[in-house]
């Protein structure tokens, strides 16, 4: 047999711009999401971690672009004249531009889909623009995709110890968990047999020389890097918590100093700090020093449904035990038992110049329950204690007015306008848990809003306290009063980016029926049509403008035909308590199925 020999011939693509797409995310694994990275000149300075790369992330349906981290990037390499590569300068200018257009990102995304579908599994993208002309330049399988979830189930758990510890880095979570252990920091290859097991491997950027230090190591920690460089590849490869692209990590931390990695939200903190909710096993210990490690997963679903079952808490203990159940997040977490454990008046501790006290105490129960459920969304719904239950504080009679009917009174989005010094203590409080502790999933929700002037003001307010909307940062309103189901539509204009009908209240007040009232009670039914009239209407006015609805309470687990009505209506949220998640997503479940064939039929 005669073998024929070819080469081929074939012209490089000299990229003015280039980087790599995942066609879902690498890290969470969340397939809804498409990760692009990308950086000035040829991709081998994003590979090889010589630069942090810009990061996007787009919605994988609706290409809507979730969010954006611009990075700045000093160098780049591009073609040399002689053909070889050189690195240079990026021009002053560039160096903190978003690398491709808001076009280019959504574009990108259309093509990873279509890979994608086309090979049937996600896939990690290599592309490059040359011109203005896009090329794929390489698509493969992502091969750490369930790595992660299979290595925690198998470790053993252990309990971890309580502590706190100050930021003292951010960068980019690129392989998750979370690792308390001490520094090691490795300048070089010919460095690496310093690193024992349980130390903190801490570089500039790994190589493959790294290799045998990375499996030592229970977590990694380097300057540069972006999701695809060589510290995060192997790291997911190995199940080992990292971060990249810390900048200033080899500089700032000490030998031998303990750091606790959260790799699952790009923080490193000082000291060994417990993250409360997680499940945790122990690393082998190193000198005396103890590395725990923990692994931070949500939920397992075992019933699927397309509308998201969300849990009401007002328990900061019941967190973890509620954050192990198969919900979809929080939608509807109460501030009063947090605000009640102090015991005080907040107007109290204001006057007494003990404001911090108040947005600690609150932030620290916030924490708990964000990470318990994290990444799971968390809707924080703001104070809405009523007169006679505010004065029952110490100081409360002080500060609160005697009324005769308080469940129409001095309440809800209205007493923030009049009197925001407690309200901006609750903001200062979400700022701290969003930006010092990390946890991005915390939501705002506003309750008992009557008139569009009060939201303009709470929104107003929410903005100056540093907390605008975002990606990630999503603001709503509770639908409890008759006037925001008339002006639903309305509410939406002014920006909001969900709405949460709290059935209970608002049947009370439609029917105007007191629902502690033996004599009246058995006409309070939230399946009145008036009610079911109203709900549509929201859901239909909320969905023109976008907005996302949902509902707190228990009538879709105690009436099924409620819940069928609601999916009909296209719901996107149902929020019930602990007890009943279950039951309740099992109905859901059914009224879909029950939808769908209805749809199928006709």
């Amino acid at each position: 047999m005669r073998v024929g020999l070819c080469a081929i011939d074939q012209k490089m693509v000299d990229s003015e711009k280039s980087g790599i797409m995942f066609t879902a995310d690498p890290m969470t694994e969340d397939r809804s999401a498409i990760v692009i990275e990308a950086g000035f000149g040829l991709g081998e300075a994003i590979v090889s971690g010589m630069v942090t790369p810009d990061r996007y992330i787009v919605d994988r349906e609706s290409f809507a672009i979730r969010e954006k981290d611009i990075a700045k990037q000093d160098i780049m390499i591009v073609r040399a004249a002689n053909g070889g590569d050189d690195t240079i300068d990026v021009p002053e200018e560039m160096r903190e531009a978003q690398k491709i257009t808001d076009d280019d990102i959504v574009a990108l995304a259309k093509i990873g889909r279509k890979l994608d579908e086309h090979y049937a599994f996600p896939q990690d993208v290599e592309w490059a623009i040359e011109k203005g002309k896009c090329y794929i330049v390489q698509t493969r399988a992502i091969t750490t995709l369930g790595k992660k979830k299979k290595e925690e189930e198998a470790k053993p758990a252990a309990a971890s110890s309580s502590g706190s510890g100050e930021a003292l880095l951010r960068g980019m979570g690129a392989s998750p968990g979370v690792a308390s252990g001490p520094v090691k920091i490795v300048m070089d290859a010919s460095e690496i047999d310093r690193v024992l097991k349980g130390d903190v491997l801490v570089a500039h950027m790994t190589s493959p020389d790294y290799v045998p230090a990375m499996k030592r190591a229970a977590a990694i920690v380097t300057d540069a890097g972006g999701m695809t460089c060589h510290a995060a590849i192997v790291s997911r490869e190995l199940g080992v918590p990292c971060i990249v692209g810390t900048k200033e990590a080899t500089s700032k931390l000490k030998d031998g100093q303990v750091i606790t990695v959260d790799a699952k939200r790009g923080i490193v903190y000082d000291g060994e700090v417990a993250i409360e909710g997680a499940k945790s096993a122990s690393a082998p210990a190193n000198d005396g020093q103890q590395a725990t490690v923990v692994n931070v997963t949500a939920a397992p679903s075992h019933v699927v449904t397309g509308t998201k079952i969300y849990v009401n808490i007002a328990e900061t203990e019941k967190a973890e035990e509620v954050g192990a159940k198969d919900c979809d997040g929080v939608g509807l977490l109460r501030a009063e038992f947090m605000i009640a454990g102090l015991g005080v008046h907040p107007k109290k501790l204001v006057a007494e110049h003990r404001e911090q006290e108040f947005i600690d105490a609150l932030a620290n129960g916030l924490r708990t329950v964000c990470s318990a459920f994290y990444p799971r969304p968390v809707i924080y719904r703001a104070t809405d204690f009523k007169t006679n239950e505010y004065r029952n504080l110490e100081g409360g009679a002080e500060y609160e007015p005697q009324e005769e009917n308080p469940m129409i009174g001095y309440r809800g989005c209205f007493r923030y306008v009049k009197d925001p010094d407690v309200f901006r203590m609750e903001l200062r409080a979400i700022k701290k848990v969003r930006e010092e502790f990390g946890m991005k999933n915390l939501w705002l929700m506003i309750p008992f809003v009557r008139t569009l002037h009060e939201l303009e003001v709470c929104k107003k307010l929410t903005e100056e306290e540093g907390l605008p909307r975002s990606y990630d940062f999503k603001f709503g309103i509770m639908c409890e009063v008759p006037s925001t189901v008339v002006l639903a539509e309305e509410f939406c204009g002014i920006g909001i980016d969900f709405m949460s009908i709290g059935s209970n209240d608002l049947t009370q007040l439609t029917l105007g029926v007191d629902r502690d009232s033996t004599i009246v009670a058995e006409d309070f039914d939230e399946r009145d049509p008036s009610i079911m009239k109203s709900v549509k209407a929201v859901i239909d006015g909320c969905h023109k403008h976008g907005v996302r609805v949902g509902i707190c309470g228990q009538a879709p687990s105690v009436y099924p035909e409620f819940a069928e009505a609601l999916v009909e209506y296209g719901i996107d949220s149902i929020s019930v308590n602990p007890d009943v998640i279950e039951v309740t997503r099992r109905i859901v479940a059914s009224a879909e199925m029950k939808a769908l064939l209805k749809k199928a039929r006709s």
